[in-house]
């Protein structure tokens, strides 16, 4: 069973390629993903690689969380769920009842 690693702290500088050879070191890689910034399309400096074999994304992480790259200590581990979160509303009705989003106030 693939296991999905979460890489930080990394360079901007930082390549796909670059951690799929860093991690296929140590055991198949089926997946890199750089996660960039939608306005700026640069890295946001993490990223999330995807090992083929639960004993080949530890001995990744025994090896490479620490690991000084580009003068950046990476931070290695196992990749948490994503967590549900609630849709923000934006504008009127942004969840604050039933008056829309609005609020009255009494003069008096």
């Amino acid at each position: 069973m693939s296991t999905k690693l979460f890489v930080g702290n990394l360079s901007y500088n930082t390549t796909e390629n670059q951690l799929q050879d860093m991690f296929g070191a140590h055991g198949a890689v089926t997946e890199v993903d750089i996660i960039m910034d939608k306005f700026s399309g640069r890295s946001r400096g993490f990223a999330f690689v995807t090992m083929e074999a639960k004993e080949a994304a530890d001995a990744a992480v025994q090896a490479l969380n620490g690991k000084s790259i580009d003068g950046r200590a990476l931070t290695v581990n196992e990749a948490r769920p994503r967590e549900e979160r609630p849709r923000s509303g934006g504008g009127y009705g942004g969840g604050r009842g039933e008056r829309g989003g609005r609020r009255e106030h009494s003069r008096y």
